[in-house]
C-alpha cells in the first residue's frame, strides 16, 4: 500500500469528467486499480468518485500530483476534492462514558488488522473503562464533565487531540458537544445511537420500545452536526425481535448491533470511502 491512492471527488455531473481523471492518472504514470462512481442525476445532478490508483514514488510526489490535478482537473470541474495516501493511517480517538462494548469492538478490530487505523488514546468523563484501554496498551485520558465544567473539559479534549489525531469516535459517550468544539471537527466525529430516535427519545428508550412491543431493533452511525442525532447518516442495521424478549434481551441484542454498525462506519471512514452530499452521505463500501 506504500504506493497506493486515493482520490475522491464531487462536482456537477456532466460529460468527460472520469476521462479527464483517467487521463490525468495515465499521463502522470498512474494505474488504476479499483474505481467507483454515482451520478444523483446525469443531467444536472451530482457526481461522485472514489478511484484507488498505483503510482511510482506517490509519496514524494504527491505534492506536485495535487497541484497540478487542480490546476489541469479540478478547476476546469469546479471539484470538491481530496487525495489520501492509503500508507498514512489514520488516528482516532475513541470517547467512552460507562459501557466498553463498542470501544472492545474497536480495539479488537483494530487489533486483528480488519481496522487499518491507530487508536491513539481513549477520553472518558468516568474511569470505569480506564482497565479496558490500559490491556490494550491504548493511553486513557480522564476528562470530567459537569454543567459547570463543560467548557474547560472541551478546552482540555482539544488540547489532547489537536495535532494527534485524525477524527473522534464516540463509542457510546454520553455526553453532548458544544456547536464550537463540532465545528473544528466538521465531518471527523462518528457517533453511534440507537435506532429508535427519534421515536423513543429520552431517558430509557429500549424499556419504551419493549412497552411499544416493537418488532424491530437497530444502530445508526452517523457524523456528528450541531443538531443533535441529525448528522449524515453512514450505516444502520436492524434485528427483528418478538414478545419473548424482555426489556434485557433488547439491550443485549441493542449492544451487538451498536458495536458492529460502528466498527463499519469507522473503517469505512478511515479508508475515504464516505463522501458526504448534504445532510446524506454516499457511500462506496
Amino acid at each position: 500500500m506504500q504506493n497506493r491512492g486515493r482520490l475522491l471527488i464531487a462536482c456537477a455531473d456532466q460529460p468527460g469528467i472520469v476521462a479527464a481523471i483517467a487521463g490525468f492518472l495515465f499521463q502522470s504514470g498512474a494505474n488504476i486499480v479499483h474505481s467507483d462512481q454515482h451520478s444523483t442525476d446525469p443531467w444536472g445532478g451530482t457526481f461522485f468518485l472514489r478511484t484507488d490508483f498505483e503510482m511510482p514514488n506517490l509519496p514524494a510526489r504527491a505534492p506536485e500530483l495535487e497541484r497540478e490535478f487542480q490546476g489541469r482537473v479540478a478547476d476546469r470541474f469546479a471539484m470538491r476534492w481530496r487525495l489520501s495516501l492509503a500508507a498514512r493511517r489514520k488516528r482516532l480517538a475513541i470517547f467512552v462514558s460507562r459501557e466498553d462494548h463498542c470501544l472492545q469492538e474497536l480495539l479488537w478490530q483494530q487489533r486483528s488488522g480488519d481496522l487499518i487505523a491507530d487508536i491513539t488514546v481513549v477520553v472518558s468523563n468516568h474511569r470505569r473503562l480506564q482497565p479496558v484501554a490500559e490491556r490494550w496498551g491504548v493511553p486513557f485520558q480522564h476528562v470530567p464533565v459537569t454543567p459547570e465544567t463543560r467548557a474547560e473539559a472541551e478546552r482540555r479534549e482539544r488540547e489532547l487531540l489537536e495535532g494527534h489525531v485524525d477524527a473522534i469516535v464516540l463509542a457510546r459517550y454520553m455526553q453532548i458537544l458544544s456547536e464550537e468544539f463540532v465545528a473544528g471537527w466538521r465531518e471527523r466525529i462518528i457517533n453511534i445511537h440507537h435506532s429508535f430516535l427519534p421515536a423513543f427519545v429520552g431517558a430509557k428508550p429500549y424499556q419504551q420500545a419493549h412497552d411499544r412491543g416493537v418488532k424491530l431493533i437497530g444502530a445508526t452511525a452517523h457524523y456528528v452536526t450541531e443538531h443533535l442525532d441529525q448528522g449524515p447518516i453512514i450505516e444502520q442495521d436492524v434485528e427483528r425481535v418478538d414478545h419473548r424478549c424482555d426489556v434485557e434481551d433488547l439491550k443485549r441484542i441493542g449492544r451487538q448491533i451498536e458495536r458492529v454498525v460502528l466498527a463499519r462506519a469507522v473503517r469505512w471512514h478511515v479508508e475515504d470511502r464516505v463522501l458526504v452530499h448534504g445532510n446524506k452521505t454516499v457511500v462506496f463500501a
